[in-house]
Order: C-alpha cells, then structure tokens, then sequence
C-alpha cells in the first residue's frame, strides 16, 4: 500500500531469525534428547516500530539472548536498515517437555543452556 513493510512481517521475521539462531548452535525450537521431546513456544511478542522499513530496503536482524530463567528465554532483535534501527522485537519462549499426556514448563537443562551459550 504505501510502500513500507507490514508490521506483522517482523514476528515472522523474529521466529525465522530464532530459527536461524538455534540452529547455529546445534539446537531447535523441537528438540529430542536421551530419547524426551521438547519444545519453545512462545508466551510473549512485542515489536516496537522506530521508522519504516521500506519495499527493496536491505534488512539486517541481530538476536541476542538477553535474559535466560529457570525455564525460560527472552531475545531481543534489532531490524536495521542501512546502519539505522528501524525496530526492535523481543519474544520470551518457554522450555517444555512434550509428552504423550501433553506440554508443561520443564527447568532448562545443562546441556540445552551450555549450546546456547550467551547469545549473538
């Protein structure tokens, strides 16, 4: 419409980001391990809009990990374009182990926080 980026864009751009993320340190948003199953899912999402990113603009995300819980982890990603923020999103996610009985919250193991190591 006007030429600028949809603000709903950046929450598939931060998950893909997370995505990207993990993967680059051997981990997921699913995860298996000693035969369990976890997963991430997200409790909270913000993005907070400084400027407009515009139609052909080139887009940097950084993530950093910024605050790491009992079972719980909060990124940050700043969006920049040409050097300049344009905006900035957070989402906290939840370390839960998947069972046949469903999904609860579950303490974030060693092995889990030593691949995370202390973000990007």
């Amino acid at each position: 419409m006007a030429g600028i980026v949809h603000f709903s864009r950046y929450f598939l751009w931060m998950e893909q980001a997370e995505h990207e993320f993990l993967d680059s340190r051997g981990l997921g948003v699913m995860v298996e391990h000693n035969g369990n199953r976890y997963g991430l899912p997200r409790v909270s999402a913000t993005c907070d809009y400084l400027a407009p990113a515009r139609y052909r603009d080139i887009l940097s995300i950084g993530v950093s990990v910024v605050e790491i819980g009992r079972s719980s982890i909060r990124y940050v990603f700043d969006f920049v374009v040409a050097g300049k923020t344009v905006a900035r999103g957070a989402i906290t996610v939840c370390f839960c182990a998947i069972t046949p009985s469903g999904i609860a919250s579950h303490p974030l193991p060693d092995w889990f926080r030593e691949k995370l190591g202390n973000g990007a």
